[in-house]
């Protein structure tokens, strides 16, 4: 079950690009974004979890991924 962090960045480490939410994924996960009518694109970023592995996953927007091309670092 995703987890909702308290303490996030206020842009994507991914892309630099502003994102609606944030989750952390200790346990497995499927992504598809092919018919997806909320997001257009999820970012993802390393992380740690009460010392374990985890993934946080940043939420893109239609509106949000389509504000120009992005590029990490950008």
């Amino acid at each position: 079950m995703p987890d909702v962090p308290e303490d996030v960045p206020p842009r994507c480490p991914a892309c630099g690009r502003a994102y609606e939410s944030v989750t952390v994924h200790a346990d497995g996960v499927m992504v598809n974004l092919l018919e997806n009518d909320r997001y257009r694109r999820v970012c993802f970023e390393p992380t740690e979890r009460d010392g374990e592995a985890a993934m946080q996953f940043y939420h893109h927007t239609h509106r949000q991924a389509d504000a120009g091309a992005a590029r990490a670092g950008e």
